[in-house]
């Protein structure tokens, strides 16, 4: 489904999944993964016709993941000890994991707060971005809404 490997898809102006991301950049050492705010254009090309929630998804050549599943998932790529914490994780049932993640997702900007505009990765992490500018200064995605949510 992907090339070039997983893609974390994130909502870009929500401060938890901005620094979510930030915190899988940093324990993913083999670089595994890409990524890209919900808001772009790069996402809308990966899920077309796909209806996720506005938090976190991942899509992987096994598919779009969601919530609590697409957490763990990510989780056990990391490496030890969160491959580890991923695989135990799985074993809570997922209606369980859901709620939890749901009701985090839910209370996200209040929690935690929101940005005007999406992140911008520095210009050592631009490549990883989907969207990003190959140039030295990397692009603020738009924050108009996508119609796949």
């Amino acid at each position: 489904m992907t090339r070039g490997g997983p893609v974390i898809l994130f909502d870009g102006v929500c401060n938890l999944c901005q620094t979510s991301v930030t915190w899988v950049i940093a324990r993913d050492r083999a670089e595994v993964f890409r990524f890209a705010s919900l808001q772009s254009a790069a996402a809308r090309e990966l899920l077309r016709g796909v209806n996720v929630p506005d938090s976190v998804v991942l899509v992987d050549d096994a598919g779009v993941h969601t919530r609590s599943n697409a957490a763990l998932r990510i989780a056990r790529r990391l490496g030890f000890p969160w491959k580890l914490l991923g695989g135990a994780g799985a074993l809570v049932p997922r209606f369980l994991r859901d709620a939890i993640y749901d009701w985090v997702a839910r209370n996200r900007y209040a929690w935690f707060g929101k940005q005007e505009v999406c992140m911008m990765p520095t210009p050592s992490l631009a490549a990883r971005f989907l969207d990003a500018a190959p140039s030295s200064s990397p692009k603020r995605f738009s924050t108009t809404p996508t119609t796949a949510r």
